[in-house]
């Protein structure tokens, strides 16, 4: 069964990137939530007058994957401890925040940040419940896949 999870950690590229290689995901896409303006396009969210994050559809199949196991890669593929962006990217538009659809996913992320906080990790990820998700211009879908280049702002570091 298909089923979508939303991520936020910093510049979508790079997010898209990890995501892509794991097992169950069947499609990801870049591009906006959290925000106020309907169809926000990456210089208004780049702005920082929208509200928005950059943001990480996942569709993934529920049968060869789950959400914990998700959110667990996404803990562990950014910074959740930096407060103001990720990387060098700084800005509102880079925040780390989970988007959840449901309470069983808010849960899981709360243990996770939990766990995370016992071994002295100070997340500051946010919990936000998902809303509309936008869809970034066609130019940034795939960025490193198209442009062979890896991300430069984020890198795996095993946290679990």
């Amino acid at each position: 069964m298909n089923k979508k999870a939303y991520f936020a950690g910093g510049c979508f590229w790079g997010v898209q990137y990890y995501f892509d290689k794991l097992d169950g995901v069947i499609k990801t896409t870049v591009g906006y939530m959290g925000g106020e303006k309907q169809e926000p396009t990456y210089k208004e969210v780049c702005g920082g007058d929208t509200g928005h994050l950059e943001a990480l559809e996942i569709i993934y199949d529920s049968d060869k994957t789950d959400f914990e196991t998700l959110c667990k890669y996404f803990f562990e593929i950014h910074d959740p401890t930096q407060k103001n962006g990720q990387g060098p990217d700084i800005g509102e538009q880079y925040l780390s925040a989970v988007f959840v659809v449901d309470e069983k996913q808010k849960e899981i992320t709360e243990k996770l940040i939990n766990i995370l906080k016992v071994k002295g990790i100070d997340v500051v990820t946010k919990i936000l419940p998902a809303g509309e998700f936008w869809g970034a211009e066609v130019y940034h879908q795939k960025y490193y896949e198209k442009n062979g280049h890896e991300p430069y702002c984020h890198f795996y570091t095993k946290r679990f």
